[in-house]
């Protein structure tokens, strides 16, 4: 019921069950017209869109998002040619070339697209990935040293590295090539090497600042074609299709809680109908592993299903478990690897509940909740790194 004309009633109801106002959230007439004459669409559902900032040329994009009308020229991102040039350059030098990928779904999903394009050369390329617990987040000059030990020639880090600056430097010095595809907000001096695309950079006027890594490197797998076939490197052998790959775009965006916008929306509403097949090896097995059954993929498979558990290896298990699951094509393997993230899935919820019972009882033990303060913080030495972040 209305509650004395304080606020106006949504749907005839002005609050909640716990007592919060329910209000409409503003619209624009004329856009929630142009909607509706546009799409076909009944007021409520026009509204809806006006209200997320739809505008009115953007409502059948939103609803029925395409690459075609969508996609980005990769020329657009500030370095994006640079990268190409220089990764194509080492392909056809021969060169050894390494992925440094950070230790999540975004990071493993970003490897495993690179993995994957390269492959269909006949390349398989290492991935390296840090330990959470004993090298952090990100590229460091140790690992930089581990990787130039292991005969690495050039170094692409994706989902990490664009503000790394003192590694990038150490890796320079030492002779080591490094490339970087990143989303994360950096410095506005960006790291001295061949190439940062990072359409988070300053500068950069790519307008996808929305895109978790795995749609920057989706963007590249482009910028990569576009380039070998410039040189005549598909003559006599098939041009990738990157489409087939775009489960694995829709998982880093999905599971970095990226804003579902522009071409951002395209790539996981189309990558979820990819997924839906279930022909990446690791996905298909990881979802076996968790006890769901194939069909139509939903963000919650993404996001609650298959995402947590490909995180548990970056949390307290191996860090490089979640990127060799999306990169490899033996069901054998795969299946291994899937019982083995769901299995540290299991004892990352033993972990969490158990640090979170640990927090709670140090508050209610110092009562620093009584004053109703509105934030409260704790802290415990023992307490696991992998999992504080979600506590």
């Amino acid at each position: 019921m209305a509650d004395g004309g304080h606020s106006p009633a949504f749907l005839g109801v002005s609050r909640s069950l716990s007592g919060r106002a329910w209000r409409q959230r503003p619209a624009e007439a004329a856009t929630i017209r142009a909607h509706m004459q546009a799409l076909d669409l009944d007021e409520l559902m026009a509204r809806a869109l006006a209200a997320r900032g739809v505008a009115a040329d953007q409502g059948r994009n939103f609803l029925t998002p395409t690459l075609r009308a969508l996609f980005p020229d990769p020329s657009s991102f500030m370095d994006m040619d640079k990268a190409a040039t220089a990764i194509i350059d080492a392909l056809q030098a021969g060169a050894s070339i390494h992925i440094f990928a950070d230790y999540d779904v975004d990071g493993a999903s970003s490897a495993a697209l690179l993995v994957r394009w390269f492959r269909t050369f006949g390349a398989d390329l290492p991935i390296y990935v840090p330990d959470r617990l004993t090298e952090g987040y990100g590229p460091s000059a140790r690992a930089f040293d581990t990787l130039k030990s292991r005969g690495a020639d050039l170094v692409v880090t994706v989902d990490c590295g664009a503000a790394a600056n003192e590694a990038v430097a150490h890796a320079a010095a030492i002779g080591l090539k490094v490339v970087v595809i990143d989303h994360h907000m950096m410095r506005e001096e960006p790291p001295a090497c061949l190439a940062v695309v990072n359409p988070n950079r300053p500068g950069c006027g790519s307008g996808q600042g929305n895109l978790a890594a795995a749609g920057v490197v989706f963007v590249l797998l482009a910028a990569l074609n576009r380039e070998a076939r410039a040189r005549g490197l598909f003559e006599g052998r098939a041009e990738p299709d990157i489409r087939q790959w775009l489960d694995l775009a829709a998982m880093g965006a999905i599971c970095d809680v990226t804003g579902l916008t522009g071409f951002n929306r395209a790539l996981t509403s189309l990558g979820l109908k990819v997924m839906s097949d279930w022909n990446n090896p690791g996905l298909r097995a990881l979802l076996a592993a968790a006890g769901a059954e194939p069909g139509p993929a939903k963000s919650n498979h993404a996001g609650f299903i298959l995402g947590p558990r490909i995180n548990a290896g970056g949390r307290i298990g191996k860090s490089d478990l979640g990127a060799r699951l999306l990169s490899t094509d033996d069901a054998d393997e795969a299946k291994m690897l899937a019982q083995e993230l769901d299995a540290l899935n299991i004892a990352r919820r033993e972990v969490e509940a158990q640090v979170t019972e640990q927090a709670v009882r140090r508050v209610e033990a110092t009562g620093a909740h009584n004053d109703e303060s509105a934030l409260i913080v704790v802290s415990g030495e023992d307490w696991h790194p992998g999992v504080v972040g979600i506590v």
